[in-house]
């Protein structure tokens, strides 16, 4: 009993340290999970190793595909569309009944959160923002004190991490979304539930309209320059 018990630990760690090498871009979409690598750099035998890739094809972050092994998932463009509306109403309840729950104490411990994200903003440092904005939501979740809630958007959260910070490199949304969040603060120090909880749904929406703009570029950066000769394209001299 006692051996089964450490194994589960075991397996349970290694899943932790897999979610935060996807989630550190470590493991990148679309990769291949090469177990007998992982191993040797975990110290860890391929039992534990592949308990722990069931949880995370089970939660998302990745897709087992029959006779070639495990592959970091990637969220289609569909994924994110039906993702973002269903975070975006749970993150809103998560804010409404947080506004209801805040005392001066936890606003004291979310007004040093807003100004790390100020200052992470103004730098454009989007590693440093994303792990600040991070802890706000986190924050947030934690105020609102739903345990089924908070259920709900882990999972979710988890697999949004596959797009990580993308949105935060679109022209000006750093900007935007540290606006958008010290809207959300505002609402939560005056106790607006209904407030809060519109704004954080818009807060959401609009890393979905950012993630848009850049598939539309990246749509248009792979159509070829109809224009450009393939004898440039080769760099052939006629």
């Amino acid at each position: 009993m006692a051996a089964r018990i450490i194994q589960k630990i075991l397996y349970q760690e290694v899943a932790d340290r897999l979610r935060g090498m996807i989630q550190s871009g470590e493991l990148q979409a679309g990769e291949w999970v090469d177990e007998a690598a992982l191993t040797a750099v975990l110290g860890i035998s391929r039992t534990p190793l592949r308990e722990a890739l069931k949880v995370l094809v089970a939660e998302g972050l990745l897709r087992l595909e029959p006779r070639r092994g495990c592959f970091v998932n990637e969220l289609s463009t569909r994924d994110l569309e039906n993702i973002f509306p269903l975070m975006a109403l749970l993150e809103g309840r998560c804010a409404y009944e947080a506004a209801s729950k805040v005392t001066q104490e936890d606003l004291r411990r979310l007004e040093v959160l807003h100004r790390d994200l100020r200052h992470f903003a103004e730098l454009g440092s989007i590693d440093d923002y994303y792990a600040a904005n991070a802890r706000i939501h986190v924050a947030i979740q934690e105020l609102a004190d739903n345990r089924w809630l908070s259920d709900l958007i882990d999972n979710l959260r988890q697999v949004l991490s596959l797009s990580r910070h993308r949105s935060l490199s679109f022209p000006g949304r750093i900007r935007e979304s540290c606006a958008e969040h010290l809207a959300i603060f505002a609402a939560l120090k005056a106790h607006d539930s209904e407030g809060a909880d519109a704004i954080t749904r818009k807060h959401l929406m609009r890393q979905l309209d950012a993630l848009r703009a850049l598939a539309r570029q990246d749509e248009r950066a792979a159509i070829p320059d109809p224009w450009v000769p393939d004898s440039a394209i080769s760099g052939e001299r006629s």
